[in-house]
């Protein structure tokens, strides 16, 4: 495949600043772990990324070794900086770490992970949704990258709004109205000729998770771009979300003030995202209680967000430190994870084990918010997160360009397309 280098990969998406900390920190010292202690593991995550009373139980000894967990919390702004700095600069850096979504960072520089399967990961697989364990594992196969929670996207829509305006409301007539993006879309054209309501935020909302909903991306696991093949999921997704912009049904609310504003109002009365923006609404729309559905949104649902577990390759012991990822990931504590901070499962055992509260507190009336992700996350379809998507973020920009009336949708495809394939090839990838 096209790959990047270890020193691409150190510096990519990164400041000259940032190798500048990591020379600085070799420099100060070569200490390689974060802790001395032969005895003691630690373990780097952010708040609500883990389950608190597995931490606390940990602390007192790793089930099946003679390790004990020092979990610590490192300050989350700019978290892979740091973590890519530690490893960078081959100092400080933790024997067991926590790695949001964007896990497809790291596959340039696998090897400073600990390759899971040697310990009988590959055993495990069918605990967890297909689609979360692919996600995990590198271009070469290695499962390096452990699931924690997911993230089954569905349509969330205010029941009063779609009420008012005489359109379905209820969950069943909803998603039957909006089963293609079409219908959506006509759906959305409907609300906005009754109410004036908007069904989503903006076009990039919409482009993203149509993006997320589909078993293809931007590229094939050997580094091929997929986005310039005639009919491909990206362009799809491109032309769905330019007809909405010219059906007008997207908001074009770029800030999160204007955002949550029009939640609020009603101004706009729909949101294509996780399950965990649930927990959003909740803290940040109380007084809309009550107002909110959940619907499937059109095809299928997508992944949003959900993260892992890693182990560094300068780990003290990789094996007591397998065993603390694969015990704090069993369905039982996966369903504590839910209940103790609202962590999506990724092993469906969790959620079949009747362990689990609803969380939502009825913010969605009587529907059980739980069962609805649920059934979502059963439709969600595997995908190959390449590394390079963070190049690709140029399609979003552009669509943005559109919906604001800057550029014609075919000017802005061009540019993202040559945008994007400018920086590839920038950084070695060959067209």
């Amino acid at each position: 495949m096209a790959a990047f280098s270890r020193r691409s990969f150190l510096t990519g998406a990164t400041s000259v600043s940032f190798l500048a900390l990591a020379g600085g920190l070799t420099g100060c010292s070569s200490q390689v772990s974060v802790s001395t202690n032969p005895k003691e593991l630690v373990f780097w995550y952010w708040d609500r990324s883990m389950t608190p009373s597995v931490l606390r139980d940990a602390a007192h000894g790793i089930p099946g070794t003679n390790m004990f967990l020092n979990s610590q919390q490192p300050p989350t702004a700019n978290w892979d900086t740091k973590l890519r700095t530690s490893l960078a600069g081959n100092a400080y850096i933790p024997d067991i770490t926590a790695i949001n979504s964007n896990v497809s960072l790291y596959f340039p520089d696998e090897s400073l992970f600990v390759d899971m399967n040697k310990f009988g990961a590959e055993e495990l697989k069918d605990n967890y949704f297909p689609w979360k364990w692919e996600y995990g594992l590198t271009p070469s196969g290695r499962m390096c990258f452990f699931p924690i929670d997911s993230g089954p996207t569905g349509f969330y829509y205010r029941y009063d709004i779609f009420a008012k305006a005489g359109l379905p409301s209820e969950p069943e007539e909803v998603s039957a109205a909006v089963r293609s993006w079409d219908d959506w879309i006509a759906f959305g054209q409907e609300l906005k000729a009754k109410v004036g309501s908007y069904m989503l935020i903006k076009s990039g909302q919409l482009f993203n998770q149509i993006i997320n909903a589909s078993p293809e991306r931007f590229f094939d696991k050997s580094g091929k771009p997929l986005y310039m093949e005639a009919n491909s999921a990206v362009k799809q997704a491109w032309d769905i979300t330019v007809k909405a912009i010219k059906a007008g049904v997207l908001g074009n609310q770029q800030l999160s003030t204007d955002q949550n504003a029009a939640w609020i109002s009603g101004k706009t009365a729909g949101h294509i995202e996780a399950v965990w923006w649930a927990q959003i609404l909740l803290s940040t729309a109380p007084a809309t209680k009550g107002k909110w559905r959940l619907a499937s949104q059109p095809v299928r649902a997508g992944n949003s967000g959900g993260s892992f577990l890693a182990i560094p390759h300068t780990c003290k012991d990789p094996e007591a430190a397998y065993r603390f990822v694969t015990w704090s990931q069993t369905a039982e504590h996966q369903a504590q994870a839910y209940n103790e901070v609202q962590l999506f499962p990724s092993a469906p055992a969790a959620l079949k084990s009747g362990l689990m509260k609803d969380a939502s507190k009825g913010f969605f009336g009587p529907q059980n918010s739980l069962d609805f992700f649920t059934k979502q996350a059963e439709t969600v379809p595997a995908a190959f997160i390449s590394t390079f998507e963070s190049i690709a973020s140029f399609f979003t920009a552009e669509i943005t360009n559109v919906e604001a009336g800057a550029k014609t949708s075919d000017r802005a495809w061009e540019d993202a397309v040559n945008e994007t394939n400018r920086v590839l090839q920038k950084n070695g990838v060959q067209l």
